[in-house]
């Protein structure tokens, strides 16, 4: 005969609302009673049902995770990965499934909005995408809860790293080295990350009192070897070449390397990098990447958060967008300029 809430709630001498409560992830349940409860369930073997709670609650605790990676590295993009893998985890904490949403379900094509509804989702989380498309902005508009990561918009919460004080970081990091030849090759400008990133390079240029020459500012691709070392190449060939170029990403610091040493240049002698994420990989090849650290942890962490609290409490408004800060990882990659 199976086991039911009726026979935890025995096992603990609590009423059946008060485990039912626990079950269900209500707040109002102390720590001590959330503990007595699962462990109770555990020695006796009970599992929630599932389906049972879906009705009781009119949640399918389940939740939605918009992720569209134009260069097909997938789960294994170096920042996201660990943004998303946070994400799931504090989600799984609160009792909530992930489903990754996209255009197909077998050969039935619709669109995000549509399998959001299919999958019967509570809310959706939408990381790396373009935050301009049509159907971005149809699935934002709707009365799914969502929570953007990397971009804002008014009427939804958003989790975005500082990417204005990032870009015045690596910018006044090469000023100091004595650089005033600075370029920067930037993503698609398909959401606030770049315009941000943009807005701050040239924030700090003018602070310091550096000219921006034609051609100095280039728009590259996020982690796209070929289309960074086809940027860099044109910043080389120029008779003003930039003494310091300042990448989109860390991922495009490898590629950056092998064009550079085709040309017998050095980093940081001959020419400055530097990146930004602060993946591990750029702090394992020689010269060890000058960067920007994005904290990915924090950022998955807050984004499940605040998209459950959203779920959970739908009245409470979407408050402010969440800012995350970032610091400069001193690498190897850049030194003074070379005169």
């Amino acid at each position: 005969m199976s086991v039911t809430i009726k026979d935890v709630a025995r096992k603990c001498g609590l009423s059946i609302s008060t485990v039912s409560k626990v079950f269900n992830g209500y707040p109002d349940i102390s720590e001590a009673t959330r503990r007595q409860v699962t462990e109770a369930a555990r020695e006796i073997g009970y599992k929630p049902n599932a389906l049972a709670r879906a009705l009781k609650t009119n949640r399918s605790y389940n939740i939605g995770v918009l992720f569209v990676d134009e260069n097909i590295s997938g789960l294994m993009h170096p920042f996201f990965a660990a943004v998303l893998n946070a994400f799931k985890a504090e989600a799984e904490r609160h009792g909530y499934d992930i489903t990754f949403i996209n255009h197909n379900i077998g050969t039935m094509e619709m669109t995000y909005l549509e399998h959001c509804r299919y999958r019967n989702v509570d809310g959706t989380c939408l990381a790396c995408v373009d935050f301009y498309s049509a159907e971005v902005v149809e699935l934002v508009n709707s009365d799914i809860p969502c929570v953007t990561i990397d971009h804002i918009f008014h009427n939804r919460p958003g989790i975005i790293s500082d990417n204005l004080n990032g870009m015045r970081m690596l910018v006044d990091r090469a000023a100091s080295l004595g650089h005033r030849r600075i370029a920067y090759v930037h993503g698609q400008r398909n959401s606030a990350v770049t315009e941000n990133r943009i807005r701050g390079f040239y924030r700090a240029m003018q602070a310091n009192g550096i000219a921006v020459p034609e051609g100095y500012v280039i728009q590259g691709r996020y982690d796209d070897a070929e289309c960074i070392q086809e940027c860099i190449g044109r910043l080389l060939e120029r008779p003003d070449r930039p003494t310091c170029i300042l990448l989109p990403d860390d991922a495009s610091y490898f590629a950056t390397l092998e064009l550079l040493r085709d040309r017998n240049l050095r980093v940081p002698e001959d020419i400055s990098v530097a990146g930004y994420d602060g993946i591990r990989a750029a702090q394992t090849v020689h010269p060890r990447l000058t960067t920007i650290w994005q904290n990915s942890a924090e950022m998955g962490r807050e984004a499940a958060q605040r998209l459950i609290d959203h779920i959970e409490h739908p009245g409470a408004g979407v408050g402010e967008p969440v800012l995350i800060p970032t610091q400069i990882i001193e690498g190897e990659s850049m030194g003074p300029a070379n005169r």
